[in-house]
């Protein structure tokens, strides 16, 4: 077997693998497990899960959305973190301190996430928050640019000092759309220079430091008639050409309710791949799942070495980090935050 991970990332079901399971991990053309709650109980419980998942393939990589705020799997034991919208209110009077913060808080939030031995999280929201999107709503840093970039990238800096490589996302923008691209099918209607200089602006700024890019379940009318992550044009022309993105590219979800305008699960595996993705998510159905590992299979799909980049570097254990004075530091900041917030 490679050591190479394959494209298909998937899910698992409980707080322990089964036997099927186990045997789905060793397929050639799987190479990630992402975790959801559900998955979840306390950190020596994920533990002994992340374990049991690379005695059956030690590469694969394994992932996580730790965002803060609503979108945080990792919670019993964890440190409790802010929306990342907070951190754009504090800008507002403190920038240097915010800052700082800002990047201690992507520390802590990689360091924890890599004591349980996960690589990474998909994290964080390059989206602007314009008040149009409810499902990215608090989870955007800021509604003006230049704030969004100081702040994504200093917790991008502070996640790659964990060893942890970094996720932009919904790439070139999902903050101005009202659609939910879980439930419907969202279209963005603006002017292709209008999308270029707002919404693209932070992925393009923060690429320094982006390791990984995932792109919208968005259609935007004015570029193209396929939703970004299944759009040559936005994956190819703008992202690997224009920008001179070197990346990662993950697919958003293909189970998602905005993937299905690109036909059955065969056909969105072949136009993902085919636009450029790197990695396919398919989560929370299982015959999606197996119906995506045969049309991979149909394809004969090579592993792909840029996926190596998202491999975790170091980590502490649990005891050890929580023992450091940053971390005890930053999770009282944190905690303070969250407790300011809870009292309004």
């Amino acid at each position: 077997m490679s050591d190479l991970p394959g494209v298909l990332m998937l899910d698992v079901q409980g707080t322990v693998l089964n036997e099927d399971e186990r045997s789905l991990l060793r397929h050639p053309q799987v190479g990630g497990v992402i975790l959801f709650s559900r998955n979840i109980q306390d950190a020596a419980q994920v533990q002994a899960l992340v374990a049991d998942i690379r005695r059956c393939r030690p590469h694969i990589l394994l992932a996580v959305d730790q965002e803060g705020g609503r979108v945080q799997r990792l919670r019993e034991g964890f440190t409790r973190l802010p929306p990342m919208l907070r951190f754009g209110e504090l800008w507002q009077r403190d920038q240097p301190a915010t800052k700082t913060l800002a990047q201690d808080c992507g520390w802590l939030m990689a360091a924890e996430v890599r004591a349980c031995d996960i690589d990474f999280s998909f994290a964080p929201v390059l989206d602007l928050h314009t008040g149009l999107s409810e499902v990215i709503g608090d989870r955007a840093f800021s509604a003006d640019q230049d704030t969004l970039v100081a702040l994504a990238t200093a917790f991008m800096q502070g996640m790659h000092e964990a060893g942890m490589a970094t996720t932009g996302k919904h790439f070139p923008g999902h903050g101005s759309v009202t659609a939910d691209s879980h439930h419907d099918l969202p279209l963005d209607k603006r002017p292709l220079q209008q999308i270029r200089e707002q919404d693209m602006q932070p992925f393009v700024r923060c690429m320094p430091v982006m390791d990984a890019v995932m792109p919208a379940h968005v259609i935007y009318q004015q570029a193209d008639d396929a939703c970004a992550g299944f759009s040559e044009f936005w994956l190819q022309t703008v992202l690997r050409k224009q920008l001179d993105f070197q990346g990662v590219i993950f697919s958003d979800d293909l189970v998602m309710a905005a993937a299905a305008a690109a036909g059955n699960m065969e056909d969105r595996v072949k136009k993902a791949l085919a636009a450029g993705c790197d990695m396919l998510l398919v989560c929370n159905d299982r015959e999606a799942a197996l119906q995506a590992l045969a049309a991979l299979e149909g394809l004969n799909t090579e592993p792909n070495a840029r996926l190596l980049r998202m491999q975790g570097k170091q980590h502490l254990d649990f005891a050890a980090l929580q023992a450091t004075p940053r971390w005890q530091q930053t999770h009282d900041r944190l905690e303070a935050l969250i407790q300011a917030e809870t009292v309004k």
